[in-house]
């Protein structure tokens, strides 16, 4: 075998024990020679498997001795997953469209368990947001970034952290084409306007507990902001 194939199959039979349930967070993996052994490969495809796995977040290794080195099992950052979701947002090409209507039924959901579920505090870190956005000086960049911030701030505040990681993810493969997109804006203060008008009626439902109407709010912010980036590359 070559060592890509090698390495891949090394991939595929500790999934394999994570999918059954044979292998749990917290585990420790046999020690490389004895993986290499067990499964016929050689030392160095095992390395090379463990590096994918650490890169992925699934794996993590302890460097020293003593029963706290090794490699295993680690639970799933969040980072790793939203770090890999953005990137295959960014690069397969998805129509404008095709993300928008993601994005409806994504957000609306956290929107609505946003309004049945949101804390003090998270209500307050989406006030900060729109008053950033609120500030008649602030540039494109900034209220790009602190509309992406508001997005990714309501589903946490839904406490579902698959939502919160896929909304940050989508979010961060859209930042450079909507701040283009913005770039190319010439009545500006029209736009931003409506978003912030937007903005502020989906913080209103939200701190109000209305689910239905946070929901629908934010399902047609989405679209009428869309709509008004005809220049979003795909759309």
């Amino acid at each position: 075998m070559t060592r890509s194939s090698t390495h891949e199959l090394v991939i595929e039979a500790i999934e394999d024990q994570i999918m059954t349930g044979a292998l749990v967070v917290g585990d420790l993996l046999p020690p490389e020679r004895e993986l290499a052994t067990r499964l016929h490969v050689s030392r160095a495809g095992v390395r090379e498997a463990i590096r994918v796995l650490e890169g992925h977040g699934v794996l993590r290794s302890d460097v020293g001795s003593g029963r706290g080195a090794g490699t295993f099992v680690a639970a799933l950052p969040s980072a790793a997953l939203a770090r890999f979701l953005r990137l295959h947002v960014a690069l397969s090409n998805f129509r404008i469209q095709e993300v928008v209507e993601a994005r409806v039924i994504l957000e609306r959901a956290s929107a609505s368990l946003a309004a049945e579920r949101a804390d003090r505090d998270a209500v307050a870190e989406l006030e900060h947001l729109v008053a950033v956005m609120d500030d008649p000086g602030v540039s494109r960049e900034a209220f790009n970034d602190a509309d992406t911030a508001f997005h990714v701030a309501i589903a946490e505040a839904g406490g579902n952290t698959l939502f919160s990681d896929m909304t940050g993810a989508i979010r961060a493969s859209l930042r450079a084409p909507i701040l283009e997109a913005f770039t190319k804006v010439t009545d500006w203060e029209t736009m931003a306007t409506m978003l912030r008008a937007q903005h502020h009626g989906i913080l209103a439902a939200i701190s109000a507990g209305q689910v239905e109407r946070a929901g629908e709010l934010t399902a047609e912010h989405i679209r009428d902001a869309s709509a008004a980036l005809p220049d979003l590359p795909g759309a």
